[in-house]
């Protein structure tokens, strides 16, 4: 079992922590057959690593698993042949094309998969001994990162686990549910997530159904934050029209330098600044790449440019980070969390002081969630 003294806090250079808008490491962690608590050259993601990189903390991302992919795969797998999780790789290759989607999970399944996962984190921070902690309030991660401890915050990538009546939705609540995915890159009863395609525009289909439009209302009622990152324009612009809570993007990048349907254009940025909400820059080079280019081989001049040009349309208040590690394949230079010292270090080559970075790493997402959960 992990000791708190095993595990103390190691931060970046000046001292600087992060806090990482998305990762899958719940999805990866019983794909590859590995410990969290021990260093592993598989995933991206793993409590020493993350204390070599100066990680904080993160969003844990229950997704639910394709049922077809799910039957396939029984036995843990290692990391598929883009370096990214077997599962996830896989899935992205069946949701490319909007006329040809696979059909929508069942309830039954759905809650028995987030279930499962769920009950994964909670062990975690069980075994962790005090090294870790699952953060319901604004408050509590702040004091984890004051005093070290391992921040997760539990989040739903799509919303196929709650149910119409909405029921599941005050369960996972008070279960330490703090932030949800309406749909990810493919359809449920609340909306149409946005399929992987470039280049395209992320308007491809409708938007939110009634009941999507219940969902919002409630998660605004809860004051759980809602994650636009895999929905479509459409479902956007519905969200932006209903919710009085600041617009967010966990894990998304800028259209306008790479034309992926997963990115946010120009307007949906506006909307994003207008309701005082926050991007999170994904670390996925296929989101990154003017070409959409999904290879590792990716200068982090790239992941510059985007920070760049979100924080000239949004503010330094609204940029953070949201890497999408153990789901997406990763530049070679932040090819895992221990390198994160590098993306800081291409800020700082890029002309960003230490009151910048601090804002991106962390605080932005404080500011954002103290709004949103309240203090």
């Amino acid at each position: 079992m992990a000791t708190s003294e095993t595990f103390a806090p190691v931060t970046i250079g000046t001292g600087i922590p992060v806090f990482d808008g998305h990762n899958d490491t719940l999805l990866d962690l019983p794909m590859t057959d590995r410990s969290f608590f021990a260093r592993s050259e598989q995933g991206h993601l793993d409590l020493p690593r993350a204390r070599e990189g100066g990680l904080g903390g993160g969003f844990f991302a229950v997704f639910l698993r394709d049922p077809e992919i799910a039957a396939a795969m029984p036995e843990p797998d290692v990391d598929g042949e883009d370096g990214t999780t077997a599962i996830a790789a896989r899935s992205s290759r069946r949701y490319t094309d909007p006329d040809h989607l696979p059909p929508a999970m069942s309830l039954e399944y759905a809650q028995r998969e987030a279930m499962r996962t769920v009950a994964s984190l909670f062990r975690l921070e069980a075994e962790s001994a005090g090294a870790a902690k699952v953060v319901r309030t604004a408050g509590e991660l702040r004091g984890c990162l004051e005093n070290g401890t391992f921040a997760m915050e539990l989040h739903f990538e799509g919303a196929e686990a709650i149910d119409p009546e909405l029921d599941a939705l005050e369960v996972y609540h008070q279960a330490g549910l703090r932030s949800l995915g309406i749909t990810w890159s493919r359809p449920n009863r609340f909306g149409s997530g946005v399929p992987f395609q470039f280049p395209a525009s992320p308007d491809t289909g409708p938007g939110l159904t009634d009941l999507g439009k219940d969902l919002v209302r409630a998660c605004n009622r809860l004051r759980i934050m809602i994650d636009l990152s895999h929905l479509n324009e459409a479902g956007f612009w519905d969200v932006a029209a209903i919710s009085d809570a600041p617009l967010v993007a966990t894990h998304s990048n800028v259209h306008a330098i790479c034309a992926s349907t997963r990115n946010l254009t120009e307007r949906q940025l506006d909307a994003v600044r207008d309701s005082d909400g926050i991007v999170g820059l994904n670390f996925n080079c296929g989101f990154l790449h003017p070409e959409g280019n999904r290879g590792s081989a990716l200068d982090l001049g790239i992941m510059i440019d985007h920070l760049d040009a979100l924080l000239a349309r949004l503010g330094d208040d609204k940029v953070a980070l949201g890497s999408d590690f153990d789901g997406a394949t990763m530049p070679e230079d932040v090819k895992d969390v221990s390198l994160l010292p590098n993306l800081l270090d291409a800020m700082r080559a890029r002309g960003y002081d230490d009151a910048m970075i601090r804002k991106i790493a962390y605080e932005n997402w404080l500011r954002v969630l103290e709004k949103t959960w309240g203090e």
